[in-house]
């Protein structure tokens, strides 16, 4: 972050200084005393169920160049007069209206990243494309809220030569309200699909949440959109700024053709490159696509980041690999909806050489009323794309286990459990050698304990044989 003055927070915020000298600088924002670094201003959030006022007094104790906090006064006469104090009446307001006004004092580009499926991996991978070539700042894990977003802006300096900001979304007009803070000059809108209707009500509520972005976009702005997805193509319609469109079916600007998956790598050619990547599955073809035209929409030709495409990583429990002996467990349990468990079904079908393939698949969560109809559908999805064993884990997964056997899908290959922890006491006695595993559920659901159960066993045997 830039050293900011706290007058200049002030008249931002509308706060009031209560003690200390608005002359006094800050060099960063935290909103969490456990990581709080000196020098960083503390906003105390509250909400329902917490009140960040508690911590004032240690957020000064570890060094914070201030706080500000609801009801200011109660810490009167609890610390030294020059201890810079800032009272507001909803400090969350106040943490986005300073992002705001910290915003307009950056210079670089803003890409700002959505979509039903896909917005952290793409984030994760056009952050390691730019940061090849520029100084890039962006979103840490899956910072896209209402605080996260204002988080991320604050990490930007005058050093930083382009900002990646992800936006997420479970309701009606949150899109359009990150995007009044952060202020893209690019928006990415990775897919429209069927996650979060219990919030935007349908589909149709999801492809007008998510057209937000775009249409907040400044005239000489850049679109980045998937022309292979039906929703997103209406969206060039909804916007001022230029459209730059990727494809996999050869509709785009910017064409995928000739995709295979060998030895664990996913090749394809790019407009008459030749490229490798180690990400797997069809989705993140099309993630890959979405960075390298935001890339090209800032200045920065995609050919020219290419060389960076074969050391890219998935993120964190994200399409991970891990070899444990006998199988293959591809750790995916970040989050899930019916598009990428379909597209986990895609990965699973693409991968040879192994004795079975095995979908561990969780409750996917926040469908309202379509839920039973969308999970017996990846049911029968699973049933007709080559999945040998399915695990099936949660009570609402009843319905993915009974589309996969109306479908055909073989009784005694299929396993219905009520929770995670029945599924890890069941995992040794249903996953075998030469097997590749992909394990795959809605953040909620917890199945990445599974996936840490699994790669701790491991570990604990290679220990005993050392």
């Amino acid at each position: 972050m830039k050293e900011t003055r706290i007058d200049d927070l002030v008249r931002a915020s509308g706060a009031s200084l209560l003690s200390g000298s608005g002359e006094a600088r800050l060099r960063g924002v935290s909103t969490d005393t456990r990581t709080i670094q000196r020098g960083e201003f503390f906003f105390a959030l509250c909400g329902p169920n917490f009140d960040g006022a508690r911590f004032a007094l240690d957020a000064l104790e570890r060094g914070a160049s201030g706080v500000l906090l609801q009801d200011a006064k109660r810490l009167a006469g609890k610390v030294p007069a020059s201890a810079v104090v800032l009272d507001h009446s909803d400090p969350r307001r106040a943490l986005q209206d300073f992002a705001r006004h910290y915003r307009s004092q950056l210079a670089c580009p803003v890409i700002g990243i959505t979509g039903s499926c896909g917005k952290t991996t793409t984030k994760t991978i056009l952050m390691d494309l730019l940061g090849s070539r520029l100084s890039v700042a962006g979103s840490p894990a899956s910072f896209n809220n209402d605080i996260g977003v204002p988080l991320t802006l604050f990490l930007a300096d005058a050093g930083t030569e382009a900002l990646v900001v992800e936006m997420g979304t479970n309701g009606k007009g949150e899109i359009a309200a990150l995007a009044a803070i952060a202020r893209p000059t690019v928006g990415v809108v990775t897919t429209v699909g069927f996650s979060h209707l219990a919030g935007l009500g349908s589909i149709e509520g999801v492809a007008h949440e998510k057209a937000d972005l775009v249409r907040a976009l400044p005239r000489e702005g850049v679109a980045v959109l998937n022309a292979d997805n039906r929703w997103t193509a209406a969206m060039a319609r909804e916007t001022d700024a230029r459209v730059v469109t990727y494809s996999l079916e050869g509709a785009g600007d910017l064409n995928a053709r000739d995709i295979r998956f060998e030895n664990g790598q996913t090749h394809l050619t790019l407009e008459g490159y030749e490229i490798s990547s180690p990400l797997l599955g069809l989705h993140n073809v099309h993630n890959l696509l979405a960075a390298l035209a935001a890339c090209q929409a800032i200045g920065l030709p995609w050919p020219e980041v290419l060389p960076a495409v074969s050391r890219l990583k998935p993120a964190q429990r994200r399409m991970e690999q891990h070899e444990l002996g006998g199988f293959t467990l591809i750790d995916d349990s970040s989050n899930a909806n019916p598009e990428s468990a379909r597209a986990s079904v895609r990965v699973l079908r693409g991968m040879h050489g192994f004795r079975r393939r095995v979908l561990v698949l969780g409750d996917m969560l926040e469908l309202g009323e379509l839920s039973p109809e969308l999970h017996k559908s990846v049911g029968e999805y699973a049933a007709e794309g080559g999945i040998d064993v399915l695990l099936l884990v949660g009570e609402l997964t009843a319905a993915t286990a009974a589309g996969a056997l109306e479908a055909g899908f073989p009784a005694d290959r299929l396993f219905h459990v009520a929770s995670t922890e029945e599924a890890i006491a069941r995992a040794a006695g249903i996953f075998g050698e030469g097997d590749v595993v992909l394990v795959k559920g809605s953040r909620r659901t917890g199945l990445d304990r599974l996936v840490t159960q699994l790669v701790q066993a491991h570990k604990q045997r290679r220990e005993v044989r050392a």
